[in-house]
């Protein structure tokens, strides 16, 4: 069939190039991310409740949401927080594989189900249900060097120019800007002169509602078909006031004796901001803080552009003085790591191509196997675009690993040819036609078992099986097309440009060198025939290797520590800020300038900007919380590492009297906000004690800090913020004449706010929100000095019944699977893993909590903490479907064991170099060591299969063995060095994407190094003893024994 190729040359070349030009056209076309898809879908309900505190929110609107929204279908988890800024958000995390799209219209309809259960005011702020990473993928802050720009003024300017502009770029979910500084409408009460008046707020708000109303009067004249009108003309009316003037000249009360109550009479109106519960800040320039995320399914890097190409494009009109600056973007790392592996993957090429023309000898013999590399590489791209694939790091790194591999079956072609020259002294032409008769089933069968390998693992589910997937389609691919090009390319390229073996009398020194080289390597192969031959037929020596093996990879996994997918440098650190329970605003923010201030004074970092009033853990608001985002020098222009960088700014921020924490980025964009261990401690009793509560996560930190395996633990939940409680006498309240519900819907509005109409101005809608200025609200007893309007028209002060009582709650409740529940980060210490630090919290957890209370887990450590032995069930499965592939290809179940026990030596091998270079048994080193054991069965194949040819030719099986290790030793050993030599820019990076890097490398490295030395001697031992177990027998008389890929007729002379 393949001898087809030999004689059309031209045929050869034109399928290798229509597999080049696919590949390129895909290429052009694929997206591209940091990771594959892994992220669950999340729909965000967000809730807004102006004045009310957490406690409030949880019994008002969040339980009602919870419940109506809890089971909706595919729902993995859910979580909620509340905090006393009057804001509520409840995040739903669905399994891996669900359609975005119908999970927020699922959450929707829940939703709509529990709205009449809601309070007014939540229903008038909206319920908005949405669906976005939690993850940022941009965070811009837009700043001036003007000193009359405020925080205010930046962020209307945003919000009105840039906002709308960013919404609109494909790919964009969510164009948030932090804090609420948009314009609103301020009426700020003063209590004393409205006691003064007798007016009520109830008599404000009357009074703005019915005068700053939209009229549609319609149209005179208009035609009824009664009577002609000559003309017609539109009635128009202002509509609602915009303007401050325009609200102070509203009449609160007009008497008909000529008095009148203007509202500019009791409180000031102004343009101002709606709150000030966030500021903002960049390099010590008022900042307004843009987070940007994207939608599911989106290319980050392609959004990413089109974003900073539209604020460069709309910078031309900003005011003089405004700047604007990326403080974070994913595809930083993303481009640096993608670099990063394009330059491995040039280094490893090249080295590959030096290990081959080493062994070949001359330039011709090394440019035919590597031409297999661009076409096998490159073809993978089209089937990578055929299966959904994006270019991102796992796929590169299959692409990395599969140049060592692609190279074996164009190697053993050209090793063969080669040989066959130098034996039967013929032409190259003639050496391809006999060399495809003897090894074409080899070639088949390499390929069958190094795809087979990969196959079972695209079927397994979660986030992991989609890791495995995309790693095995692109190596499977590169693989297929490689043996494509052996069968196909390899042998019209060694007929054209091979030449015939010829002796020559003078020798170059190149040619002395590598003659020597031969010389060397023929003396190798005989020491290693001569240890062959005593050991061979040795049963003791080859099952005890295999058994001291085994024992040796028992005892170094468990040594070994596990991880999931491992933390890169990437560039940012996010510093979480919390003051002491009670803090003010402008304290906190006062902490996080400092915190910048010192930042900025490291080494290493570019640029720190800071919020305070917002923290983005949980993204959650609050006067004592605060973030700082610390961007960090590429990698090329810093020595020090982020773990070094956090180390010194932990030593740098000790003594600033708040809790300070470092977290790094989430190690895969959309597992969260940020790095670590993200778990919850879970209420399970029906009524929450905040302050019991309290001390049992107290105590259950403190037995996890003293665990070495831990650092960085962190936790927002206090429940001792500064509160007090209103206590009313409803007796004096009814002997007063005063209305319970008009006394407390009048604090609504004079401290909690409140909001009933808005405005449109500068083409954007606002809102007018009613209160008491702040000097009449700064202390306790300011409330009791407030009067509300009795039924008899008398203003009563509150004193009269109602007094005070200083107690402490919880200024933000967090909740899970509806259970209250304390949010806790924490970090692996260094030299441990997320996989150990898991382990503990779960022993630290049985042996410390009490019944009724439990731990839920979040995020990435969601999956990590559900995976149990899933590698282990990988690797039984991968070598279960290897040995059906092999026993259908040996006709035999017991020559499948000579290549199946051959691979401990290689496991073996993968866990020492883990623990040299001290990286973690996680994603990568498994994806490794599901890779090895193709390759390694691919070194023993090669033997089987020309020992079982050997054995069918005569041969007594010792023989077969013996000339088959002989006859394959220098191919084994060309191909497991070229893929080593592949290897080494991997083991040795450093910069974005190292630890990834580093982990793949070794765990091949190690595995293929003492896989290939040890499997040289194992393998011919494994097959004696299997073949002679298997001698003379026979499932049905006329049996064939003969390898199954010897069948496909590869020559015209094997056909006849």
């Amino acid at each position: 069939m393949f001898s087809k190729f030999i004689k059309r040359p031209v045929f050869a070349i034109v399928i290798s190039v229509v597999i080049v030009f696919l590949g390129y056209l895909s290429i052009r076309t694929l997206p591209t991310s940091q990771f594959p898809e892994i992220a669950p879908p999340r729909v965000i309900v967000t809730v807004a409740y102006p004045g009310a505190s957490a406690e409030v929110l949880v019994q008002t609107t969040l339980i009602p949401l919870e419940q109506a929204i809890n089971g909706v279908q595919g729902m993995k988890y859910i979580v909620s927080d509340a905090t006393s800024a009057g804001e509520a958000t409840i995040q739903i995390i669905f399994e891996l594989g669900t359609d975005p799209s119908k999970a927020v219209v699922n959450v929707k309809n829940r939703v709509d189900q529990a709205m009449n259960r809601l309070p007014e005011l939540v229903q008038l702020e909206g319920v908005v249900v949405s669906i976005v990473q939690p993850s940022m993928l941009m965070y811009v802050n837009l700043y001036s060097e003007d000193s009359l720009a405020d925080e205010k003024f930046l962020f209307n300017y945003a919000s009105v120019n840039l906002i709308p502009e960013i919404k609109r770029v494909n790919g964009i979910a969510s164009a948030q800007i932090l804090g609420a500084r948009q314009y609103a409408m301020r009426i700020w009460l003063k209590p004393d002169r409205m006691q003064a008046y007798r007016v009520s707020s109830d008599e404000v708000m009357e009074a703005i509602n019915e005068q700053s109303v939209i009229a549609r009067p319609g149209r005179l004249g208009q035609a009824t078909g009664i009577e002609a009108q000559s003309l017609e003309y539109v009635l128009v009316y202002k509509g609602r006031y915009n303007k401050p003037e325009e609200y102070e000249n509203i009449v609160v009360r007009s008497t008909s004796d000529g008095e009148r109550i203007l509202l500019k009479d009791i409180a000031e109106v102004e343009l101002g901001s709606e709150f000030f519960d966030i500021y903002s800040n960049k390099d010590g320039y008022p900042s307004a803080a843009i987070v940007l995320k994207q939608n599911y399914g989106s290319n980050a890097t392609e959004v990413i552009q089109n974003i900073k190409d539209k604020l460069a494009e709309l910078e031309d009109a900003f005011p003089a003085g405004m700047h604007y600056e990326v403080s974070y973007d994913v595809s930083t790392f993303l481009d640096a790591s993608i670099e990063k592996v394009l330059h491995t993957l040039l280094e490893a090429f090249i080295l590959v191509a030096a290990v081959v023309f080493i062994f070949l000898g001359d330039w011709r013999s090394t440019l035919i196997p590597t031409l297999a590399v661009p076409v096998s590489l490159i073809g993978a791209f089209f089937f990578m675009q055929v299966f959904g694939i994006t270019i991102n790091l796992i796929t590169l790194f299959a692409l990395v690993l599969a140049i060592g591999i692609v190279v074996d079956n164009a190697i053993v072609v050209v090793e063969a040819v080669h040989a066959k020259m130098e034996t039967d002294h013929v032409s190259p032409l003639k050496a391809v036609n006999l060399v495809l008769g003897e090894i074409g089933g080899a070639i088949v069968a390499i390929t069958l078992v190094m795809t087979s390998v990969f196959i079972p693992v695209t079927f397994m589910s979660g986030p992991v099986g989609v890791f495995y997937r995309q790693f095995s389609i692109t190596m499977a691919a590169s693989i297929v097309l490689s043996g494509v090009v052996a069968l196909t390319l390899t042998p019209v390229l060694c007929a054209m440009l091979l030449k015939p073996h010829q002796h020559k009398e003078k020798l170059s020194a190149f040619e002395r060198a590598l003659k020597s080289f031969n010389s060397w390597f023929e003396r190798m192969t005989n020491g290693y025939l001569k240890v062959l031959e005593k050991v061979v037929a040795r049963r003791t020596i080859t099952l005890g290797g295999f058994l001291v093996f085994a024992i040796l990879i028992l005892g170094l996994a468990q040594r070994t520590p596990a991880g999931f997918i491992p933390g890169e440098d990437q560039g940012m650190i996010y510093a979480i800020v919390q003051t002491p329970p009670g803090t003010t605003l402008e304290a906190t923010n006062q902490v996080a300038r400092e915190l910048q201030r010192r930042a900025e004074d490291i080494e290493g970092i570019a640029s720190v900007s800071s919020l305070a009033g917002y923290e983005i853990l949980t993204e959650g608001r609050g006067s004592n919380a605060g973030t700082c985002l610390i961007n960090l020098k590429d990698w090329t222009e810093r020595s020090n590492s982020v773990h070094e960088i956090i180390e010194e700014l932990e030593h740098e921020t000790q003594d600033m009297g708040a809790v300070i924490e470092f977290f790094e980025p989430p190690a895969v964009p959309g597992y969260g906000a940020a790095g670590g261990i993200a778990f919850r401690l879970l209420d399970k009793n029906n009524g929450t004690d905040y302050k019991l509560f309290e001390s049992i996560n107290t105590e259950f930190m403190d037995s996890l800090r003293a665990r070495p395996e831990l650092t960085g633990l962190f936790t927002f939940y206090a429940a001792n913020y500064p509160q007090y409680e209103l206590i009313v006498d409803n007796q004096l309240a009814m002997q007063k004449g005063v209305s319970m519900g008009k006394a407390l819907e009048n604090l609504n509005i004079l401290i909690g706010s409140t909001y009933e109409q808005g405005f449109t101005r500068f083409n954007n809608f606002f809102k007018v929100y009613t209160m008491a200025a702040p000097e009449y609200r700064r202390y306790p007893s300011d409330v009791l000095n407030y009067y509300v309007k009795n039924e008899k028209g008398e203003m009563v002060p509150y004193s009269a019944f109602m007094h005070m009582e200083k107690r402490q709650g919880p200024n933000e409740i967090t909740r899970y699977n509806l259970y209250n529940s304390a949010t806790i980060r924490a970090i692996p210490s260094p030299g441990y893993t997320t996989g150990d630090a898991i382990k503990v919290i779960n022993e630290v957890a049985e042996r410390v909590l009490p019944r009724g209370y439990d731990v839920g887990w979040e995020g990435l450590s969601f999956d990590e903490a559900q995976r149990g032995n899933e590698a282990v069930v990988i690797f039984g499965i991968v070598l279960i479907f290897v040995y059906l592939v092999l026993a259908a290809q040996y006709e035999s179940f017991l020559l499948p064991f000579a290549v199946i026990l051959s691979l401990p030596a290689g496991v073996l091998g993968t866990f020492i170099f883990l623990n040299l270079f001290g990286v973690a048994n996680d994603i990568y080193a498994q994806v490794g060591m599901v890779m090895l054991i193709g390759l390694l069965g691919k070194n023993a194949v090669l033997i089987v299969e020309y020992a079982v040819q050997m054995q069918q030719k005569g041969m007594t099986i010792k023989a077969a063995a013996l000339e088959s290790a002989k006859v394959r030793f220098r191919p084994i050993l060309m191909t497991s060095f070229a893929f080593i030599a592949g290897l080494i820019p991997l083991v040795m990076a450093t910069g974005a994407g190292a630890v990834g890097n580093k982990t793949i490398g070794a765990a091949s490295l190690g595995g293929m190094l003492l896989g290939t030395v040890f499997g040289v001697f194992v393998i011919p031992g494994l097959y004696y003893l299997f073949a002679t177990l298997g001698e003379g027998k026979k499932l049905i008389k006329h049996e064939e024994l003969g390898p199954l890929s010897e069948d496909i007729t590869f020559t015209q002379g094997k056909h006849e």
